[in-house]
């Protein structure tokens, strides 16, 4: 049987990206497609106001990136988080990743906030702190794309710290067995990374952007990240 996830899309892609890439939702459909737990989506644009039906429930919630910031105050942001507190408070698993990881840890009481690092661009690699076993497969170290100059710079209390690099402190974190967070973007493909580096050049500056481009010569994990997700949300079923 088929896990049900529901993608709460934190964003609308720019016009010159829209026509090849769609939208997150889209690319996380084609991420998880490549790991062996079978699973179903549903997209739902939060800026656009979507959201699924009353009492329609899911095994997890996985909320994407965005251009936006976790900590503003934009009415379709508050109304997220109120969404969110609802599905944590009812016991659901959620997934975050970037935008998303970052909203979560303000909700859970963590601190977000523009980064004194600057901007984080290309292909980045974390060491890994801890590796509980639904981290199948194994790896000794994870490298991820990721596009990003908001972090989050206070763990919620209760949270456990899963990886971490000199540039990104708490790159990935869990809540017990029921939030998964990442700042990186397995989601993620080298084209799409580039795309947005020419898009963003004149703002990232020439060093930032070329460190970036060679960056993105290295290989990346985004698959590796989708199967933990899944094997997250899962492994209690497996208990």
């Amino acid at each position: 049987m088929s896990l049900r996830i529901c993608i709460l899309e934190t964003d609308i892609l720019r016009p010159e990206l829209v026509d090849q890439y769609k939208g997150y939702g889209l690319m996380f459909e084609q991420l998880f497609a490549k790991q062996p737990i079978p699973a179903e989506f549903s997209v739902y644009n939060v800026v656009q106001g979507h959201y699924p039906p009353e009492g329609e429930r899911f095994d997890a919630y996985l909320v994407t990136g965005s251009k936006a910031d976790s900590f503003g105050d934009d009415e379709w942001i508050l109304t997220l988080k109120e969404f969110l507190l609802a599905r944590y408070e009812a016991g659901d698993k959620l997934l975050g990743v970037c935008f998303g990881h970052q909203l979560l840890a303000l909700l859970l009481g963590g601190r977000t906030e523009r980064a004194t690092q600057g901007w984080g661009v290309g292909t980045h690699s974390y060491q890994l702190k801890q590796k509980p076993e639904w981290m199948t497969p194994a790896l000794d170290d994870l490298t991820l794309l990721i596009s990003h100059r908001d972090q989050v710079t206070e763990l919620p209390e209760n949270a456990t710290l899963l990886a971490s690099s000199d540039f990104c402190p708490n790159a990935a974190y869990a809540v017990g067995d029921q939030v998964l967070c990442f700042q990186g973007h397995p989601e993620f493909v080298h084209d799409y990374s580039r795309a947005l580096l020419e898009l963003r050049q004149d703002s990232l500056g020439k060093d930032v952007y070329q460190q970036g481009v060679s960056s993105l010569d290295r290989d990346h994990q985004g698959a590796a990240v989708a199967e933990w997700m899944m094997r997250f949300i899962t492994r209690d079923r497996a208990a």
